[in-house]
Formats: C-alpha cells, sequence, structure tokens
C-alpha cells in the first residue's frame, strides 16, 4: 500500500491540488464574483438578516440548521492545525490570500448552494435532498455523471473524512490525556450512534446547538488573546499584508517568500471553505426555505465564517504571540495544532489545555456529523431507502472506530483525490449551469426591491429552461409549501 500511495495517489494528488484544482477553483471564484456584480459584498447585509428570519416549518430543515450543518463539515481541526501549517510554510503572508480567496469563494458557494435549492427534491419524511448530483441528473441531464458524484462522496465525506477526523480526536486525548485509544473508539461510536441514527432532524439539530456555541467561544479566546498583546497587533498587520507581497522577505529575510505566501494561502482558504467542492449544497439543499437565492446567502456566509472568523482567530492566536512561540524567519520549530496550543497556552496560561482538547474535540465530532449528512444525502440520490442507510450508519460508525484505532495516511491520501475529482465534476456543472442561479438572483433581486420577502415560482423566475418536480411549480410554490422566513 504504501507503495502505491508513494507512486500513484501521491503524485496525482499533488497534480490535482497543485497545478488544476486551485487554479481552477480561483477562476470559478472570479468569474461569479463578477457575473454577479460582488454579490457578496452587496447583500453582506442580507445575509446576516437571513439568520435571523430562519425558522423549520412541518417537518423540515430551518435555514440556520443547514448553515450550521454545512459549517459542522467546514469547521474542522484544520481550522486549528491547517492553518497554523499553512503559517509555517507560506509565513504570515499566507493569511491575506487566505483572505482573498475565501472572498472571492463566497460568491461559488453562493452559486453552488442556490443551485442545490432549485433542483432539490421531497423525501419521504417531509424534509428535502439536493445537492451536486441532482442538479447534474436534472440541470444537465446526466445521470452517469450524478452517480459519478455521489459515489466519490459518500466515500470521501462518509468513510474516509470520518475517519480522518476520528483519528485527530483519539490523538490529542491520547497526547494531552494519555486517554487509552480503545476508550476513546468507544466512547465516540457511544456518542455518534445516537446522532446518527436520529436522521438528518436530529444531526441539524446537534450542528445547530453545538457548533454556533463552540466556534463563538473559540473566537471570544482569539479576541481575549488579542486584546492582551494589542501592542502586537500593528505589527502582526505588516506581517500578513508585507508577507503577501514579498515586502517583508525582503526586508527581514523571512522564510516562504510572495509565492509560498500564495500558494499556501490560497490552498488554505480554499480547501478549508470548501466553496466550489461540491460539499456544501448538500447541506444547503435541505433547507426550508421560500427562496432558493436565501440559503444561497446564508451558505456564502458559511464560507465567511470558516474563513474570515475561525482560521483568522487561529491565525491571530499565533502571530501576536510572539517570537517565543512563533518567529517567521524560523517558522518551522513547532508546526500544527501543536503550535496553535502553544500560542493560547503562552497567551492565557496552561489551563487553556483543556480547553483547547474540548474544542478540537467538538471540532471533528461535529465534522464527522456534518459529513454524515452529505453522505446520506447522495445515498437517498443513488436510491438507497430505510434499510440500506440504516446498513450505512453501522459502516459509519465502523469506520469512526477504525479510523480511532489506525494510521491514516493512506486513506487521507486516497481521500484527497476523491475530494479533487468531485470537485472537477462540480465546477464543470455549475459554470455550466451557472444561468440558473443568476436567473433566480435576478428573480430575488426584483422581488426583494417590492416586498423584502421574494417566493421563488419557477414558472415567473426567468429560468432558461422548464423546472421539473413540484417543488417550485405555481401550484405548490409559496409559504404553504416551501416556508416564508417572515411568515
Amino acid at each position: 500500500m504504501d507503495f502505491i500511495q508513494e507512486h500513484l495517489i501521491n503524485p496525482v494528488s499533488d497534480v490535482l491540488y497543485s497545478y488544476i484544482l486551485v487554479y481552477l477553483l480561483v477562476a470559478a471564484g472570479i468569474y461569479f464574483t463578477v457575473r454577479t456584480r460582488f454579490i457578496q459584498v452587496r447583500y453582506f447585509g442580507r445575509m446576516l438578516r437571513q439568520l435571523t428570519h430562519s425558522s423549520a416549518h412541518g417537518e423540515g430543515i430551518s435555514s440556520f440548521q443547514a448553515f450550521c450543518v454545512g459549517l459542522a463539515s467546514r469547521v474542522g481541526t484544520g481550522n486549528i492545525a491547517g492553518v497554523a501549517i499553512a503559517l509555517t510554510i507560506g509565513g504570515p503572508g499566507a493569511i491575506f490570500w487566505m483572505w482573498v480567496v475565501a472572498s472571492i469563494g463566497m460568491a461559488t458557494a453562493l452559486i453552488e448552494a442556490t443551485l442545490g435549492q432549485i433542483f432539490k427534491v421531497r423525501a419521504e419524511d417531509g424534509t428535502f435532498r439536493g445537492g451536486p448530483a441532482y442538479y447534474i441528473q436534472s440541470g444537465l441531464g446526466s445521470r452517469t455523471g450524478g452517480v459519478v458524484f455521489a459515489v466519490l462522496l459518500i466515500f470521501t465525506f462518509g468513510f474516509a473524512f470520518n475517519m480522518v477526523q476520528a483519528n485527530a480526536i483519539s490523538d490529542v486525548l491520547n497526547s494531552s490525556y494519555e486517554v487509552e485509544v480503545v476508550w476513546t473508539t468507544v466512547g465516540l461510536i457511544a456518542l455518534a450512534a445516537p446522532v446518527l441514527f436520529g436522521g438528518l432532524r436530529t444531526v441539524a439539530r446537534v450542528a445547530e446547538f453545538v457548533l454556533p456555541l463552540m466556534a463563538l467561544t473559540y473566537a471570544i479566546l482569539a479576541a481575549v488573546i488579542v486584546a492582551i498583546h494589542i501592542d502586537y497587533l500593528p505589527e502582526v498587520l505588516g506581517q500578513i499584508v508585507g508577507g503577501a507581497f514579498g515586502l517583508t522577505e525582503v526586508a527581514g529575510g523571512f522564510t516562504g517568500g510572495i509565492a509560498a505566501a500564495m500558494l499556501n494561502g490560497v490552498k488554505r482558504g480554499l480547501f478549508s471553505n470548501e466553496a466550489g467542492m461540491g460539499s456544501a449544497p448538500n447541506a444547503a439543499a435541505t433547507a426550508t426555505v421560500s427562496h432558493p437565492v436565501r440559503q444561497g446567502l446564508i451558505q456564502s456566509l458559511g464560507v465567511f465564517v470558516d474563513t474570515m472568523v475561525i482560521c483568522t482567530a487561529t491565525a491571530f492566536i499565533i502571530l501576536v504571540s510572539g517570537p517565543s512561540i512563533y518567529d517567521p524567519s524560523t517558522p518551522t520549530r513547532v508546526e500544527g495544532a501543536t503550535l496553535t496550543q502553544a500560542a493560547v497556552a503562552q497567551g492565557l496560561g496552561d489551563w487553556t489545555v483543556t480547553l483547547m482538547v474540548v474544542l478540537v474535540f467538538v471540532f471533528a465530532f461535529s465534522s464527522v456529523l456534518g459529513n454524515y449528512v452529505y453522505a446520506e444525502v447522495n445515498l437517498y440520490f443513488l436510491g438507497a431507502r430505510k434499510t440500506a442507510i440504516n446498513i450505512f450508519r453501522v459502516l459509519v460508525l465502523a469506520a469512526i472506530g477504525v479510523g480511532a484505532l489506525s494510521e491514516l495516511a493512506a486513506v487521507w491520501a486516497l481521500a484527497d483525490v476523491a475530494m479533487g475529482l468531485m470537485a472537477l465534476v462540480n465546477l464543470t456543472a455549475i459554470v455550466l449551469l451557472g444561468k440558473w442561479a443568476f436567473a433566480a438572483i435576478r428573480d430575488y433581486h426584483r422581488q426583494y426591491a417590492t416586498t423584502h420577502d421574494p417566493v421563488f415560482v419557477a414558472e415567473e423566475a426567468g429560468l432558461p429552461g422548464t423546472l421539473e418536480g413540484d417543488i417550485w411549480c405555481r401550484k405548490t410554490a409559496g409559504p404553504a409549501v416551501v416556508g416564508s422566513e417572515q411568515a
């Protein structure tokens, strides 16, 4: 297996992520930003207001719950360890480019989430299902393309990424408190089982409660550390901006350089917020909303929260800690999550080790829940129903157990390739189907200007084709079925 990983999987992954995906994701973000006239800037206030007008109707999932499920998958150990690695390899300038790609990625996230809503279908339990597999089949008329995407996602998020997150939890508990891995495994399965077997609505309720609380805790932690070291802030901002354009390297001999800063910042931003990767639309489509663009706006805000709030919190925690913890000229002394943990301890004391362990655990566990939702949505697309889905839940629990107990380098490498291929399929689809999302955005804008409560009716939205199904057509569209947030 090591030979296959080294000579086949790793080279394919390197080509995908270093030479293809980075440029395609950035190009897509710029394209959608321009075509929507910087909608992520113009409608940012509406994104925030949408969170306050979010409620579930009937048996559906609320807009905020779907937002939290999507954020649960985005926010994981990578937000703590990944940003630290970007700083280690690319220097402080990587953070600037992380912000840039998140800014344009917000437009991509809006487009794919809106498409997920437009082409969603109704499940037997009253909730909705949708995402790239569905809009590839319905919008592009390719069942084969939808099946390929669904299979790639189920492997990547249902099994591989859940194994990796479980492994991260067992590692941090073992290294910090010497908890035996077998007990971590038993505990994880015991915690995950009732949530997974509770179905989509149970996962949504757990994510709605847990994730905002932990994200807010982490943001407050960062704010306190920055406030304590406020004198460092101008220097930190100078390092970020200067490092982004190679100025600090010239002046101070920092490692990295503009190329390293740009590449690592771009990769960190893209693969943390997942904009364009085809994962978040699976959660976005489950929401009960009166207009597809409403959920598009909320999922776009998810990119902002993931990168601009949580990833930035990690960056500032490390950068204001001073040269005793992080020195840009010799950044590799401490790496990854250890660097973040050391910076927090330096800022607030050793008692924070426990807090950081809790945060890592919750972020990783929430990712397990979000990943499961993505996989279940695509199982439904493939025709799986109650019995098959229950079997899948057992297999996911087994994967969590294996992940906690095993070394996962090969699984992680293979999952990277699968997710890269998944992203290529999704990017092709959303560019080809962009005209559907653009029409929905125009319809939303037109209605919002007069009523501030847009309701999507397919026949009146100026769509580029006929929309199949009964969700958005004239006889069923409106608050009684899809839910008006201001009803």
